[in-house]
C-alpha cells in the first residue's frame, strides 16, 4: 500500500491561493487514482476532487467547481491541488489517499490516512 505525503497548506486570506501536493514516499503514484478530501472541525470527512491514474480524468465537488484544480505531474510522482479565491468556508485538514475509480458520482478512499495539511483561510 503506498504512503502518501501531503503539503502545501498554510494561512492565507480569502481570496487568495494555495497549492497542495501529494507525494508518495518511496514509490510512485502512477497506477494510483487519487482522490483530496478534507474535514472541517466538527464535520465529517467530504471529498473535494480526484484524478484518474491517466490524469485524463478529473472531477470536483460542486462547492468547488471553478475554484479548485487537481492534476498530477508528467511521471506522476506527484498529484497537485491548486486552490483559488479562497474562502473562510475551505477551512479544513486536508488530505489525500487513492482511490478505487474518480467518478462524477462520487468516489470513496481505499488507501490508509496520512496526516494531511491544513488549510486555514481568514483575514
Amino acid at each position: 500500500q503506498v504512503q502518501l505525503v501531503e503539503s502545501g497548506g498554510g494561512l492565507v486570506q480569502p481570496g487568495g491561493s494555495l497549492r497542495l501536493s501529494c507525494a508518495a514516499s518511496g514509490s510512485t503514484l502512477a497506477y494510483y487514482a487519487i482522490g483530496w478530501f478534507r474535514q472541517a472541525p466538527g464535520k465529517e470527512r467530504e471529498g473535494v476532487s480526484c484524478i484518474s491514474s491517466s490524469g485524463l480524468s478529473t472531477h470536483n465537488a460542486e462547492s468547488v467547481k471553478g475554484r479548485f484544480t487537481i492534476s498530477r505531474d508528467n511521471d506522476k510522482t506527484t498529484v497537485y491541488l491548486q486552490m483559488n479565491y479562497l474562502k473562510p468556508e475551505v477551512t479544513a485538514i486536508y488530505s489525500c489517499t487513492t482511490i478505487t475509480y474518480c467518478s462524477a458520482f462520487g468516489f470513496s478512499p481505499s488507501g490508509s490516512w496520512g496526516q494531511g495539511t491544513q488549510v486555514t483561510v481568514s483575514s
